[in-house]
């Protein structure tokens, strides 16, 4: 096959022009320029922010390219900006070309097609991408490339290749188009969703000038359909992350299902009736008097959510509508469509009396509803009261998978897998919990499931999920309620499942020493699976010299071992320093994936060790719950026992030992500083938990606080003067004074799960002591400290850290 030379792009100018308009569905009126409120039917002329126009569209002839990868985003933020304004849509613009036909498949750069909502950042000063309403707005120039004529077309069955960062197709006549994913900046994209048939793309875009939000659909002529969001005003900002965001087609690919914050009332507009003493009428009174109610959110990562409802958007007559019927005791989020597409299908969680912490807590009171868009008519279909989520239909309708945990107890633990039959509302369990594991499936740890998880025979489905300090590929016999791991004794430590259609599975796969990289494999036929054969796509060599493997170590006591993972660096400059890492949450693990800091310090001579202690995902529910009542002991113990094995077996510096660690784990990481003062060299902590009492006025999740030292929760609690005292006790501020390490702590001014005051407290008793100690505030920081930025100077001061107070050994007892 000959492929033709791809289509060299070109930049275009736009400075004061005509914009022509998107297609225009029946009955779909387009906005106007006279700034009256916008109509249900709410179409929006292009702005080229968000769609670039081929040569051939511009004229009016050609069509327009699909919403852009990211190649095309770089291109886009590489061209020169020049400001323009974009004049009133008019009655009847020009159209786009008619969809070809057969409309071409399409693969996004990297090789995967996205099935599923995918959300990804968006900076508000990015200066291409976005969307404007149809009058009054400015915007940039744009690079775009020259249609090709339609004889050039890809036909189906294509695939994909790159030319100067653009993603290109090819089909069976040899013909090169730019690929469907080439036209929307990715900084602009919030959400992303293909279509059931393939045909079309749903895309979530953001305005850079306005931050209005607007809800497009593309086919193969262009933008078909564009709904300014926040100018309908039916409801507040959509969720574009977190446990509650989705946005799923309807099964005839009529309509649009996503969550999004409920509207709230608008603060009053300066008037008369706001001169002090001066009577107004009584409805503005009521307005100004909701205007500063306190109004819960869900806690850390999730501050702009408080309300969740469902939206749906009728595509073609281009209104959205806020569904009713939704139970008033839950918050909704998660939803899709039923088979029938009558119906939707979402999780509810419950928020009364109060809402507590929802990001990485599996243990919140929610389940599986079923609401009847018509009759408004809401059922519970998972049992109660129980925590459910992540609901998964078949492809042929009649199965619906989803997890299930217990309320309560440990805020990540061991899952059920729990499948309904949609016709007769019958529930079984595929897979239960494992205790104790006694074989190689150690249970289901996984905070959500695929959002394609099913394989085309509606019997079989794949999930991710940690298997000790691995993360492994399992697939699931749902009839046979059998599991197979498809990825054991594979040399890569993580793999993740990014979709599975038509059999054909996409994923990822890492290890310590090797970056993701991006393999496919068709699924063999039921019971063959383990012949499944995996091909790299795009493969990422490993960094050189850096080595790792798996420690288990074994508890005195007798009870089930833990693991490690030892990264060594390279070179013969033996024995090395040695940096501990217990993991936070405490209820987390660290498998065998790709961590660039990790890396990076055995890059700098460092060797790293990252400790499994009991309590962690992965080895069973008994391993979780032994934790309980045990905070402080059981973890610290644990932790200091991995060191020491590792210093026995490895050649190791005990002399160069240092900590790094955050949140539960530099709880843990302060208590091995008091108990061995002299052990460690050095310390680095991002937002650690210093002291338990003071948490349970400023958490998000303070049932934790009960719950982690064996206490019994309830919402309606108060602390006595025995429970502070107890958690004071556990608290590492309560052993400052033996510390005499000097420690470095990174606090995020934003933190709603470990209030940055813990950190505070702690600094100012270190310095009051004469401890060396610096710490680092930053302002728009959370729990995580994300961010490109912020990762990048903690590591750095981290690592400079080290060098310093590690350069010279000091003495050891």
């Amino acid at each position: 096959m000959v492929l033709r030379p791809p289509v060299t792009p070109q930049r275009v100018e736009m400075s004061r022009c005509q914009l022509p308009a998107p297609r225009s569905p029946p009955g779909c009126a387009q906005g106007s320029g006279s700034g009256t409120a916008p109509s249900q039917a709410h179409a929006l002329a292009p702005c080229p922010a968000v769609e670039p126009q081929t040569a051939a569209a511009q004229r009016g002839g050609g069509a327009a390219p699909w919403p852009r990868g990211d190649g095309g985003a770089r291109k886009a933020r590489g061209s020169r900006q020049r400001g323009c304004r974009a004049t009133p849509a008019p009655a009847t613009g020009s159209s786009a070309a008619s969809l070809p036909s057969p409309a071409p498949r399409w693969v996004p750069q990297g090789g995967a097609r996205p099935s599923s909502s995918t959300p990804s950042a968006a900076s508000p000063t990015c200066a291409a991408g976005g969307s404007c309403a149809s009058a009054g707005t400015t915007a940039c120039s744009v690079w775009v490339a020259a249609s090709l004529p339609a004889g050039q077309r890809s036909a189906p069955r294509s695939t994909t290749s790159r030319a100067h960062g653009w993603a290109f197709g090819t089909g069976r006549d040899g013909a090169v188009r730019p690929c469907p994913c080439c036209s929307l900046p990715a900084a602009r994209r919030l959400l992303s969703q293909d279509s059931p048939s393939g045909q079309r793309r749903a895309v979530l875009a953001r305005c850079p000038l306005q931050g209005h939000e607007v809800l497009e659909v593309w086919d193969g002529g262009g933008r078909s359909h564009g709904v300014d969001l926040t100018a309908l005003g039916k409801h507040g900002r959509v969720y574009t992350e977190g446990p509650f965001a989705c946005l799923a087609w309807s099964r005839l690919e009529t309509r649009l299902l996503y969550v999004a914050e409920r509207s709230q009332p608008r603060p009053p507009k300066p008037s008369l009736w706001l001169v002090p003493g001066a009577a107004g009428p009584a409805e503005e009174e009521e307005e100004q008097g909701e205007q500063f109610v306190y109004r819960e959110d869900w806690g850390e990562a999730l501050s702009t959510c408080s309300v969740p409802v469902l939206c749906v958007l009728d595509i073609e007559g281009s209104s959205v509508s806020v569904l009713e019927g939704v139970p008033e005791h839950v918050s909704p989020g998660q939803a899709l469509w039923s088979p029938d597409d009558t119906g939707v299908v979402f999780v509810g969680w419950w928020h009364e009396p109060f809402r507590l912490g929802l990001s990485a807590c599996s243990n919140r009171r929610s389940g599986i509803f079923h609401l009847e868009v018509a009759s408004r008519r809401c059922e519970l279909l998972s049992a109660q009261p129980r925590a459910a989520c992540s609901p998964r239909l078949s492809p042929d309708g009649r199965r619906l998978l989803y997890l299930e945990g217990a309320v309560g107890g440990p805020h990540r633990q061991c899952l059920q897998l729990r499948m309904l039959t949609w016709q007769t509302r019958q529930t079984v369990t595929v897979l239960d919990v494992v205790q104790e594991p006694t074989g190689a499936f150690t249970g289901i740890y996984a905070t959500e499931l695929p959002p394609r998880c099913w394989a085309a025979d509606s019997r079989r489905a794949l999930l991710g999920t940690p298997q000790r300090s691995r993360t492994d590929l399992l697939l699931v016999d749902t009839e046979a309620a059998t599991v197979t791991n498809l990825t054991a004794g594979s040399p890569e430590g993580c793999w993740e499942l990014l979709t599975i259609q038509w059999d054909l599975l996409v994923a990822t796969c890492s290890a310590p020493h090797r970056p993701p990289r991006l393999v496919v494999a068709e699924l063999p036929p039921l019971g063959q699976e383990l012949s499944l054969h995996w091909v790299t796509v795009e493969d990422a060599p490993t960094v050189p010299g850096i080595t790792w493997k798996t420690l288990m170590v074994r508890p005195p006591c007798g009870t089930q071992p833990f693991e490690a993972l030892l990264l060594s660096p390279p070179g013969p400059k033996a024995p090395h320093p040695l940096v501990v890492c217990p993991h936070g949450g405490p209820h987390a693990v660290f498998d065998a994936r790709w961590r660039p800091s990790m890396a990076a310090l055995c890059r700098l001579g460092f060797a790293v060790l990252l400790v499994n202690y009991r309590g962690s995902l992965g080895f069973g529910q008994a391993s979780i719950e032994s934790l309980l009542s045990r905070v402080g002991e059981q973890d610290v113990a644990d932790t200091q026992l991995a060191v020491e094995q590792a210093l026995h077996s490895e050649p190791l510096d005990p002399r160069r030992l240092a900590l790094l660690a955050g949140s539960h784990g530099a709880f843990i990481a302060l208590h091995l500083l008091a108990r061995e003062p002299k052990r460690y060299q050095a310390c680095a902590l991002r937002n650690p938990v210093s002291n338990l009492p003071a948490l349970l006025g400023t958490s998000d999740i303070p049932d934790w606080r009960y719950v982690s030292l064996g206490l019994p929760y309830s919402f309606e609690r108060v602390p006595g003067a025995e429970d502070v005292a107890t958690m004071l006790q556990r608290s590492p501020i309560a052993q400052a004074h033996r510390v005499r390490t000097p420690v470095l702590l990174c606090v995020g001014a934003r933190d709603r799960r470990v209030s940055p005051t813990q950190s505070l407290e702690l600094y100012r008793v270190l310095r009051a002591r004469g401890v060396p100690a610096r710490l680092l505030w930053y302002p728009e920081g959370g729990h995580a400290l994300a961010g490109t930025e912020t990762e990048a100077d903690v590591f750095g001061n981290c690592a400079r850290w080290f060098l310093q107070h590690l350069r010279q050994p000091r003495h050891s007892p």
